[in-house]
C-alpha cells in the first residue's frame, strides 16, 4: 500500500494559479501510475490527469487541456498539478491516485491508493 498526503489547495480567483502536490510514501512511487481526479460538490469523482511511471506521455480531461501541466518527481516520491487559467467550474476536491501498473487509467476504479483530497476554490 501507499500513502498519499495532497497539499496545496486553496481560494484563488478565476484566471489565477496554483500548484498541487502529493506526497507518497510506502510502496515504490516510480513503479505506478498516477494520477489527479477531482470531486465537484454534488458530483462525482471526475479524472483530471494521468502520468505513467517513467513520465512521458501524459494524459488530461478535456477541459483542463492547455492549463493544467501534470508531472513527477520519482527522487523526490511527488506528484504535482499545476493548474493555470482556473475556472470558477474547477471547484473541488482534487485527490491524488495511485495505480499499481504502468497502464494509465481514466476511471477512479482502476486505481489502488488514494489520499484524503484537498479543496480548491476558485471564485468569479
Amino acid at each position: 500500500q501507499v500513502q498519499l498526503v495532497e497539499s496545496g489547495g486553496g481560494l484563488v480567483q478565476a484566471g489565477g494559479s496554483l500548484r498541487l502536490s502529493c506526497a507518497a510514501s510506502g510502496r515504490t512511487f516510480s513503479s505506478d501510475t498516477m494520477g489527479w481526479f477531482r470531486q465537484p460538490p454534488g458530483k462525482e469523482r471526475q479524472f483530471v490527469a494521468a502520468i505513467p511511471p517513467l513520465s512521458g506521455r501524459t494524459y488530461y480531461t478535456d477541459s483542463v487541456k492547455g492549463r493544467f501541466t501534470i508531472s513527477r518527481d520519482n527522487a523526490k516520491n511527488t506528484l504535482y498539478l499545476q493548474m493555470s487559467s482556473l475556472e470558477p467550474e474547477d471547484t473541488a476536491v482534487y485527490y491524488c491516485a495511485a495505480r499499481r501498473s504502468h497502464l494509465v487509467g481514466t476511471t477512479p476504479d482502476l486505481y489502488d491508493d488514494w489520499g484524503q483530497g484537498t479543496q480548491v476554490t476558485v471564485s468569479s
